[in-house]
């Protein structure tokens, strides 16, 4: 799990499958909270509330494993919606390795 950078990324819904491809991970932010929007070893695909945190100090799934980027973008896992339905009031963000980045995300 990365940190969530500073600076909102400028993205379209038609470049996030190309993006999540090369970068594997992203946060986004909508009304309700930050999700992280992960691979898992580049076989499946996730949402992770970053709200919360399981017994490993690490984000809880909020959406189950599913084997491909356009599986995934169509998964309903935040009440019902899933990340095409809410990428026009969503705020995307790139996830770094935490060098040059904010203590506090």
């Amino acid at each position: 799990m990365g940190k969530k950078d500073v600076e909102a990324l400028e993205i379209t819904i038609d470049e996030l499958p190309t993006y999540l491809h090369t970068n594997h991970a992203v946060y986004m932010e909508v009304a309700d909270g930050l999700y992280y929007l992960t691979d898992v070893n580049d076989r499946y695909w996730r949402a992770q509330d970053t709200n919360q945190f399981n017994e490993k100090g690490h984000y809880v799934d909020a959406s189950p494993l599913v084997p491909t980027i356009a599986e995934f973008l169509e998964l309903p896992f935040c009440d019902g919606r899933s990340v095409t339905d809410l990428f026009a009031e969503a705020t995307f963000y790139a996830s770094g390795d935490g060098k040059d980045m904010p203590e506090d995300f």
